[in-house]
């Protein structure tokens, strides 16, 4: 989905500023734990748990988590909430460049596993994180901000809301599956047909010798 921006290069939120009290930060080194726990909770509700698995080492996740931090063409953005103690990390969006539309000279920006604390809902969380989005735009002179918006009827109502149309449609597939695909593919191509399961099961059987000549004399 994508929206376009205003002007002044900012996203309308109407009221937003006056209602709630969420506000965004850039993400730190030491919020890597409650990253983690916000993108876990964005995979088990998109369903991708099947296909993105596996949960790398925290050293490895931390220098994972510092080299995007350090990435000039990416963003992590933390909404939060204060408290008397500090602040609770209640969303999350990873922003970027698109590198293409840095070649063409037209920057957009694109929004990556936005997630809003299931806690936290209708709270102006998701909001804070598009305003944010719009600010990154600005900066960078994108005239457009591209989300990726899994398929729950709440964040796409939502994302339509906030001016977003339906663009495309993203698919994933593991390393191995796509090389399984591609060899499949090839071997369509080149007409080598693999024989039916049984027919291959058949062949591999061992046949009984016929009997001799002399037998049963």
């Amino acid at each position: 989905m994508h929206a376009a921006l205003n002007s002044s290069g900012e996203a309308a939120v109407p009221g937003f500023a006056s209602r709630s009290k969420v506000v965004t930060r850039v993400a730190r080194p030491v919020d890597l734990p409650v990253v983690l726990e916000l993108v876990r909770q964005h995979r088990a509700e998109s369903h991708t748990e099947e296909v993105l698995t596996g949960h790398p080492p925290v050293h490895a996740a931390g220098a994972g988590f510092r080299r995007l931090l350090d990435d000039t063409g990416h963003r992590v953005v933390l909404a939060v909430l204060p408290t008397d103690d500090g602040e609770i990390a209640v969303g999350l969006a990873v922003l970027g460049l698109d590198p293409l539309s840095l070649v063409l000279g037209t920057p957009q920006v694109t929004v990556d596993t936005f997630v809003v604390h299931r806690e936290h809902r209708r709270a102006g969380v998701g909001a804070a994180l598009l305003a944010a989005s719009a600010a990154y735009a600005a900066e960078n002179g994108a005239s457009h901000v591209v989300a990726a918006v899994t398929q729950e009827a709440d964040r796409q109502r939502f994302f339509a809301r906030m001016g977003f149309a339906p663009l495309t449609t993203r698919r994933i597939a593991s390393v191995h599956t796509l090389g399984r695909s591609l060899a499949a593919w090839q071997r369509r191509r080149l007409g080598i047909v693999p024989l039916p399961r049984r027919v291959a099961a058949v062949g591999r059987r061992r046949v009984a010798p016929l009997p001799s000549a002399t037998a049963g004399r």
